[in-house]
């Protein structure tokens, strides 16, 4: 009885989800600059205003922003091979660590500066520091961010996405980079998927090299700093309810328990070398979690406040953006790679 109440609750919304989240996903298919993500916040937020009988579809809503977008992260965790991650990846770990730094200071820094709240600003931190929506969708929870927050951040870092992915090809070129220089400067100062692989290919495109792989392999290794920067996200809130004594403070609320299964499945990936054939949907799946998880944080999101309060964040965004890329950069040069 109680599974049979549990579906007839959550289905409806779930299906909406799943539904609109197909349709941007399949857009972000033919735009890969844009992304299944940002087109289905897009989606959905455009179309909220006509859904007419809420109740039905609330609760199954409710769910896909919250417990869908955390199997999504489980799920990453299948892609990841650890040791060949580390192995392929190891010459871009200082790169690595120094842009992520560089954001997460930079993000602190500049909120104090324009008062933006601490939520959206770790969040905008986060996101431009590992791997933008995922590494949203793996601190939103544990921050307890709401879904408007969630959609404010995942709007400033495609802006950014597009511009990066639009701007680094010339620049790239404009500095006399090596191939190997721009595979790392995509891999570390780009922080969506979508986008280094637009930037990658372009760059591929205009040299005829093959940077696209080793631009990938950098950003696998960035997305694995999901991991000890939710632990430090949850201890720190931890720590700040406990202090404030608030009432129904609860250790296992608080801390990600999903991020334990994405550290599971990356362990049964790399222990067992799983092959392509059964990693490959896995990945899909975790992708398209994503979307419907954007789908649902759209539904519930306001289009007209989202617009009024997107000044400060964009900026907080755009101080991140050129720090990373400054810090990229400057690493190189201390390494001689370009």
């Amino acid at each position: 009885m109680v599974v049979i109440g549990f579906i007839k609750k959550n289905v409806p919304g779930v299906l909406l989800c799943a539904v609109v989240g197909f349709a941007a996903y399949l857009f972000g298919s033919k735009f890969p600059v844009v992304g299944g993500p940002v087109a289905a916040i897009l989606l959905g937020m455009i179309l909220a205003p006509l859904v007419r009988n809420r109740t039905v579809v609330q609760s199954g809503v409710a769910f896909t922003s919250k417990k869908i977008l955390q199997y999504a992260v489980i799920l990453l965790g299948f892609g990841m091979n650890i040791s060949a991650i580390l192995v392929k990846g190891a010459q871009s770990l200082p790169l690595i660590v120094t842009t992520i730094t560089t954001s997460l200071v930079a993000a602190f820094i500049f909120s104090k500066i324009l008062h933006i709240p601490g939520k959206i600003s770790t969040l905008i931190g986060v996101g431009s520091s590992i791997c933008g929506g995922s590494a949203i969708a793996a601190a939103a929870p544990v921050i307890g961010a709401d879904d408007e927050e969630i959609a404010q951040a995942i709007s400033v870092i495609f802006l950014f996405n597009v511009c990066a992915a639009l701007i680094f090809p010339p620049l790239g070129a404009a500095l006399g980079m090596t191939n190997e220089g721009f595979g790392l400067f995509a891999g570390t100062a780009i922080n969506d998927t979508s986008s280094v692989t637009a930037a990658a290919s372009a760059w591929d495109g205009l040299h005829g090299s093959n940077t696209l792989s080793d631009a990938a392999i950098v950003k696998l290794t960035r997305t694995l700093a999901i991991i000890p920067i939710t632990l430090v996200l949850a201890f720190v809130r931890m720590k700040k309810e406990k202090t404030s004594g608030s009432a129904g403070f609860s250790f296992v609320k608080i801390f990600p328990w999903f991020v334990l299964w994405f550290i599971l499945a990356s362990v049964i990936t790399t222990v067992f070398n799983l092959s392509p054939e059964i990693v490959a949907p896995l990945k899909w799946l975790s992708r398209f979690f994503i979307v419907m998880a954007m789908t649902a944080i759209g539904l519930h999101t306001d289009i007209v406040k989202l617009v009024k309060k997107g000044g400060k964040p964009i900026l907080l965004g755009f101080f991140c953006w050129i720090c990373i890329i400054g810090a990229s950069l400057l690493m190189q040069h201390v390494m001689h790679i370009w």
